[in-house]
């Protein structure tokens, strides 16, 4: 267990230091190899709103562009998730920035489009990300740590069980009963 904790404390510690290095000197060396770490689950995010590679690709690319003035000017203090949530609100703003321009058609007298899809549907995935990040809290460190490396970054059985260090049978216990917890935990959500 305390493997884990070190490997997300090292992760974290690398990633301050690189944004310390970043901040001290405004080099975008250090932002670029920080950025990189992580640019395949931004593409991920980007790709689950947009359903678009070329949009996406775009995005992961817009979103550097603002670490590079964001990074100055916010404390930082788990990369990850904080970038996570900016890579988020990237996507809702350009969703919502778009959905403005084809929402009045002069043809309908400026009335609604009725092609127009409503943000309701993206306001209601927003809720189940945000829903499943809370029950995602709520499972064993194990159990988290397998499904977040299973599902989420798309590691094989082995490959977390190397990561992890723990067993294969184990890891396939952990996510199995893990993605049973979170459907648990986002039914009862969901029924509130």
């Amino acid at each position: 267990m305390k493997f884990i904790k070190n490997t997300a404390g090292n992760q974290q510690q690398e990633d301050a230091q690189l944004i310390a290095e970043y901040k001290n000197s405004g080099e975008l060396d250090a932002l670029g190899t920080l950025y990189n770490k992580y640019m395949h689950l931004v593409y991920g995010v980007c790709f689950n709103y947009f359903k678009d590679e070329e949009q996406s690709k775009d995005a992961v690319m817009q979103i550097f562009e603002e670490l590079v003035t964001k990074l100055k000017i916010y404390e930082v203090q788990n990369f990850k998730s904080w970038l996570h949530v900016l890579t988020r609100n990237h996507c809702l703003m350009a969703l919502r920035k778009s959905s403005k321009q084809n929402n009045i058609s002069l043809d309908d007298a400026f009335v609604e489009n009725r092609e127009f899809v409503h943000l309701d549907i993206d306001n209601t995935k927003e809720t189940q990300l945000t829903a499943m990040e809370k029950c995602m809290e709520t499972l064993s460190e194990e159990q988290r740590k397998s499904v977040d490396l299973f599902y989420l970054q798309e590691k094989c059985y082995k490959e977390v069980s190397d990561i992890t260090g723990y067993e294969v049978l184990k890891v396939k216990s952990y996510i199995q009963n893990g993605k049973r917890n979170l459907k648990i935990c986002m039914e009862k959500n969901s029924s509130e």
